[in-house]
């Protein structure tokens, strides 16, 4: 089954539209900050290669029904492999040598250092077929995902940036400097679309155990 024509060139024109709304809004950013001409264009220059090649990454494994193989990876597997989440550890440690602030560090460590070690705990429950074990993976999935969204917040409000309210004496600078940049910008959407396969997985599950037998 395929969506209609319609709903196809608006998500299209939309995508498109957010890529060039956000370029823009970064450029008017940039242009504010108080940085150097060469780290200015140097900045623009990388955002205006990165979002395009991620939608085209995106559109390319989309239009292959990549995706849809989300039916054929084990359950077991989504979750388990997120155990790369005790990385967080890291952040724990910056903030004890200071380089880091507890606001954003503190959350953000203990947080995924707790799903990553959960993570192969809940894997192996689910796949010897422990009683209550969608429930037991729905509420690990809901707990990564605020722990995701709590470590986004408070890295955006201990930045500098227009955005930020706290940390001000000694602002989340590492986050988006190399290599820790590479948390939020490959480990937290990675992190994400895991979450939200294992929930679409046991949607999926769910409701067709749900069916009447011959269905």
């Amino acid at each position: 089954m395929s969506a209609p024509n319609y709903v196809t060139y608006t998500i299209l024109l939309s995508s498109i539209a957010i890529i060039v709304a956000a370029l823009a809004g970064l450029r008017v950013a940039v242009t504010r900050a108080d940085w150097e001409e060469a780290q200015r264009i140097s900045t623009l220059r990388m955002a205006t290669v990165v979002l395009p090649l991620w939608f085209v990454v995106a559109l390319a494994l989309s239009s292959a029904e990549v995706f849809r193989l989300i039916d054929a990876i084990p359950q077991s597997w989504l979750v388990g492999i997120q155990f790369y989440r005790v990385l967080g550890l890291i952040f724990l440690l910056l903030n004890a040598e200071g380089s880091l602030p507890s606001l954003f560090a503190l959350p953000a460590g203990n947080g995924d250092v707790m799903v990553g070690l959960l993570a192969p705990v809940v894997a192996v429950a689910y796949a010897r077929g422990v009683v209550g074990r969608e429930l037991l993976v729905r509420g690990w999935n809901i707990l990564g995902l605020l722990d995701l969204a709590v470590a986004i917040t408070t890295g955006f409000l201990t930045s500098p940036s227009p955005l930020q309210m706290f940390s001000f004496d000694a602002p989340n600078e590492l986050i988006d400097a190399y290599p820790l940049v590479l948390v939020p910008v490959f480990g937290v959407p990675l992190a994400v679309l895991l979450h939200v396969a294992s929930l679409v997985k046991l949607g999926r599950e769910t409701a067709h155990r749900m069916l009447p037998i011959g269905a």
